[in-house]
């Protein structure tokens, strides 16, 4: 028997692959299937069954290809109804792969489909738990995201949840492991660890929604205390996934289209297309085509495209670097943006040389930001995320999160100038190109953010360990 966990660190999510005597089961995997495919065939083993532990709302599955070209089942636990074939597994309905065993453990209450999968190995012991968006390293599933398809509150999941967990979970041996579908950067919950396995003795004496004196209205209240709101592409990857998906291959050879310097200024008028420019947002700062958003491809760049861009039909053509443009395409369509129209032939050097208009941002030294701002006079704006505005930032700093950008960019003031920061520069690039896309040039951009500032002499509020203002 072998359990191997692939994680994807930009969308903090694992997928597993899993062999035993010749056969194969793969858990929650991503839209690309070749990596799986090369897997099986190096192996030299069928793959027997794809288990979905629920519809994913932040990504979209790979099952429909995988399943096709392997001939493997889709296995989903109760309640499941999507729009093609699979097996709706029964309450603790047994699979066999290989030598080993394959329990379903249906746990409702992240959304009514939700199902854990216990692996019982060769000797008959419970070795492992896949607990999908159910429990993770030491939180347990949003209780929000489902609550329009269950026609049930936020509160009346929670208590599904809290029943789940204890009467299916907790009651495991202490030494089961845990591999969730989910770590530390995802938004299916709101205090995940960095760490992406666990066991269950270590889960009940940590975690905070497993505390054995927990009581139901106790977990409701802290589960569905502080949650933010789901990125918007949330429901359209969940309706992806229910529905069935163009394959793979159709979307990067669409994607995968060279665009010259001459028909890609006529395509974004005549189409409609965003223009998405994923390089580093240091080379973006310096030039740029205009009206491009810049999200860069070396960060958290699916979820941020997804919670920014939102709509998965929107038309998109791409400017990245060269060589980055399969990688690109690849990483859009696992969060269900299919529409690529193409790339910029040459990339952004090729727009420069042919003599098009380039635009700009106006970015700053953190020294010169020292220099030039005056704290209680200048308006700061800081973009990083609540928790780490209060755990420190500067003096009579706004915060304004990039994630919130259409809620707060009409209340800009366009003849009253602003600094902006993030942590590093990634998110605050991100919301100059929004920004000047929108007509707003009133600012200047912090190189290096807060990481950069905070060597400055520049007031600073107390430092608070982040994990204390969760």
């Amino acid at each position: 028997m072998n359990i191997e966990q692939i994680y994807t660190g930009c969308l903090a999510q694992g997928a597993y692959y899993i062999t035993s005597n010749g056969e194969a089961a793969i858990i929650d995997p991503l839209r690309e299937t070749s990596p799986y495919i090369a897997r099986l065939n190096s192996d030299q083993v069928q793959l027997k069954y794809i288990f979905e532990t629920h519809f994913h709302a932040d990504f979209v599955s790979g099952h429909l290809d995988l399943s096709k070209q392997t001939g493997a089942k889709i296995v989903y636990g109760p309640n499941a109804q999507p729009e093609f074939d699979i097996i709706s597994a029964k309450d603790e309905q047994v699979f066999e792969v290989g030598n080993i065993k394959i329990k379903v453990l249906h746990t409702p209450g992240h959304t009514m489909e939700s199902t854990c999968y216990l692996l019982i190995d060769e000797n008959g012991k419970d070795h492992a738990l896949f607990s999908g968006d159910t429990l993770f390293i030491g939180d347990v599933g949003r209780p929000d995201l489902a609550q329009k398809s269950a026609s049930m509150t936020q509160e009346e999941l929670a208590g599904i949840l809290f029943h789940s967990l204890r009467n299916k979970v907790m009651i495991l041996a202490d030494d089961v492991i845990v591999y969730p579908a989910h770590g530390a950067g995802s938004a299916c919950g709101k205090n995940m660890s960095k760490e992406t396995v666990s066991t269950i003795g270590e889960q009940k004496e940590k975690n905070y929604a497993l505390r054995a004196d927990m009581t139901e209205s106790e977990f409701i209240a802290e589960v569905t205390d502080g949650l933010l709101p789901p990125p918007a592409y949330f429901g359209m990857n969940v309706a992806m996934n229910k529905k069935g998906i163009p394959s793979f291959s159709s979307i990067l050879n669409n994607g995968l289209r060279e665009i010259s310097v001459q028909e890609f200024e006529v395509l974004t008028e005549d189409a409609g297309a965003l223009i998405l420019d994923t390089r580093n947002n240091a080379d973006f700062a310096k030039g740029f085509v205009p009206q491009s958003i810049n999200i860069g491809i070396n960060g958290d760049f699916a979820p941020w495209v997804g919670a920014l861009i939102a709509n998965v039909n929107q038309p998109i053509v791409l400017v990245t670097d060269l060589g980055k443009e399969e990688e690109t395409v690849t990483r859009l369509s696992r969060v269900g943006f299919d529409h690529i129209l193409g790339y910029l032939k040459g990339g952004f050097e090729a727009w420069k040389a042919a003599g098009f208009e380039i635009d700009t941002v106006n970015r700053i030294s953190a020294a010169q930001f020292e220099k030039e701002v005056k704290i209680g006079e200048s308006k700061v704006i800081d973009i990083r995320k609540e928790t780490e505005y209060q755990a420190e930032h500067i003096e009579d700093a706004y915060s304004k999160p990039l994630a919130y950008i259409n809620d707060w960019v009409k209340d800009i003031n366009p003849n009253e100038h602003f600094f902006m920061h993030c942590a590093g520069g990634y998110r605050s690039m991100i919301a100059a190109s929004i920004l000047q896309a929108r007509g707003y040039r009133n600012f200047s951009e912090i190189e290096g953010g807060f990481n950069a500032i905070a060597k400055t002499e520049l007031p600073k509020t107390d430092f608070i360990c982040q994990s204390k203002v969760l």
